[in-house]
């Protein structure tokens, strides 16, 4: 392991997070100064104690002493005031940086491709966005402001002790190196239990988010008893994480408290046997070091439980800077920005793969023309929805060209290139919100008339109003309150609603009713007329009415023409499709 790894404290990564709290300077040094202060008045009650004794008790003066009652009630009092002010801010500014880098986080994500998300875990990303982000508010809330000021308090501390005592003040800094080194040692063995803890959180919020998600799986293959199992392997090793910095702690603050004792212990037998002996030490010298004792101890105590939280920062700061310093984006240099488009559309040579050498598209070209409707067939796997989404520019292609309008679609800009062209896909998502959120996606410009126009357009108006609430029924997370073929015209008016200039459909018929399908067809006959249409087919009916069919097969263009044409070829692929796959469903 190299020495960068073995620090226990990363300056590099603090000095990086320092950045985000440059709007909040003024805040951040007021914390400084509070710490300053109440390190301060943390000696000043000790001290008022022994001058309180040695001035008046011990000389029986009681005016004298009201006095210092008055000062030491004063000095509590101020304490506390700075104490609140302090404990409030420095939760406040954790909280406003953490919100900052949240914020600047998930918008990162939002622009990462496609292929990022292919090969990452949902419930890691969670843990990053929502858990990870807490512990890095710790860090000022709990972690660094509060380590700052018990090292300042102890070396106030001890700096009074020294002042009034040099002797006493050696006794006490005998154990001190003791407790140093257990220190030292604790942090270290915490840092990597904290990082153990870390991963195991992050596996344990993967594997519940995939197994709620897909729980209708596993009740479908009856996987129940197993995945329980494999919880509980998952959930024993985050325990025995946790398990690991509870035996780090058990061992460290009872060492600590020991130490501590043992101080107070020597400090009493030296101090009292020359409170007795001589006049090198008062009664109030001995009650004040008795005092201070603790208060040089527990913020050394407290330290390494700071350092807890801050360990446990730094480390979830490190794995959100990793995604932050992630570079996955689409390049976004086109200039040109798209108002609308012609609709013609040219695929020249186009190779692509998602996994290095295992090419899924195999140099395909096309032509699309104005206003006509494509369709694309093939069996499972042949590269038909690869196509939908390089037009869309979710993945880069590895060679070849796209152009929509005789343009090179990386010269658009990605978000009016997408603004052009709607897809409607197989998998059709929903939000946990209303239907009208979900067509008009909080879109300025979209208002309720729009979609209610379209969506009579369309002829699913009626459908929409026979729901509880209508347009403002809510379909719960992933659209579960409706069947398959009313989330699919949902998802019809959703693409139609934006005016697109091409509009892409991945249909997905089967396992639904037949008044669903007849809505979908009605859709689809509305939408793809007048503008450029691109289907991946699943019904004979789109395939019969599309002005060409594109045949796929393991990434490349087999064969093309109009269904008539296709139809004519002896032993041609589509023939033995269309009667294997396409003519069995017509009959059925």
């Amino acid at each position: 392991m190299s020495k960068t790894k073995e620090n226990n404290f990363d300056f590099n990564l603090f000095k990086r997070l320092f950045q985000y709290i440059k709007p909040y300077k003024t805040i951040f040094f007021s914390l400084i100064a509070l710490v300053v202060l109440l390190a301060g008045l943390s000696a000043a009650t000790p001290y008022l104690t022994q001058y309180a004794i040695d001035d008046s008790i011990t000389n029986k003066e009681q005016k004298g002493f009201l006095f210092y009652v008055i000062l030491m009630f004063v000095v509590l009092i101020l304490q506390t005031v700075f104490q609140l002010l302090f404990t409030y801010y420095a939760a406040w500014l954790g909280q406003n940086l953490v919100m900052d880098i949240r914020v600047k986080l998930f918008d990162h994500l939002l622009r990462f491709k496609m292929k990022y998300y292919d090969n990452s875990s949902v419930g890691v990303l969670i843990t990053r966005a929502v858990t990870d982000m807490e512990r890095i508010a710790d860090i000022f809330g709990e972690g660094l402001f509060m380590i700052f000021k018990d090292l300042l308090t102890m070396t106030v501390v001890f700096g009074v002790m020294f002042f009034t005592n040099v002797k006493l003040s050696l006794i006490v800094l005998l154990m001190l190196p003791l407790l140093l080194y257990a220190t030292r040692i604790f942090q270290k063995y915490m840092k990597k239990a904290f990082e153990e803890v870390r991963t195991e959180v992050s596996n344990l919020n993967s594997f519940v988010q995939e197994r709620l998600t897909g729980m209708k799986i596993l009740q479908l293959f009856t996987r129940e008893t197993i995945e329980y199992k494999n919880f509980k392997n998952i959930n024993e090793r985050h325990k025995k994480g946790w398990l690991k910095t509870v035996w780090y702690n058990s061992i460290f603050f009872p060492l600590a408290d020991l130490v501590s004792s043992i101080s107070i212990g020597l400090v009493a037998w030296y101090g009292g046997l020359h409170v007795v002996l001589d006049d090198n030490v008062t009664q109030g010298i001995l009650v004040a070091f008795i005092m201070y004792i603790p208060m040089l101890y527990r913020p050394l105590r407290q330290i390494a439980d700071r350092f807890n939280a801050l360990q446990m920062g730094m480390v979830a700061a490190n794995r959100v800077f990793k995604v932050l310093d992630t570079t996955s984006q689409i390049d976004d240099a086109g200039t040109n920005v798209a108002t609308s488009f012609k609709g013609s559309i040219k695929f020249d040579n186009v190779h692509f793969s998602y996994v290095e050498d295992e090419e899924v598209l195999r140099g395909i070209s096309f032509d699309v023309n104005e206003g006509e409707t494509i369709a694309i067939v093939g069996a499972t796997g042949a590269g038909k929805s690869t196509i939908i989404n390089l037009l869309n520019r979710f993945y880069e292609i590895k060679d070849g060209v796209i152009l929509v309008d005789d343009i090179n679609i990386k010269d658009f800009t990605l978000a009016s290139l997408r603004t052009q062209i709607a897809v409607v896909l197989q998998d059709v998502f929903l939000f946990a919100d209303t239907i009208l959120k979900n067509i008009t996606l909080e879109h300025p410009s979209i208002t309720e008339e729009d979609v209610k126009q379209a969506a009579k357009d369309i002829g699913i108006h009626d459908f929409i109003m026979s729901l509880p609430n209508g347009y403002n029924y809510n379909v719960k997370e992933r659209g579960v309150m409706l069947s398959s073929g009313q989330r699919q015209l949902i998802s019809f008016l959703r693409a139609y609603v934006t005016n697109p200039s091409i509009l892409v459909l991945d249909e997905a018929t089967s396992s639904i009713d037949s008044y669903s399908e007849q809505l979908i067809q009605n859709a689809t006959d509305k939408i793809t007329k007048g503008r450029t249409s691109i289907v991946i087919a699943h019904r004979l009916a789109t395939i019969k009415k599309a002005d060409k069919i594109i045949v796929m097969d393991a990434g490349e263009i087999v064969e093309q023409g109009t269904h008539k044409e296709l139809l004519k070829k002896e032993n041609g692929y589509y023939k033995n499709l269309y009667e294997v796959q396409f003519l069995q469903n017509e009959v059925a």
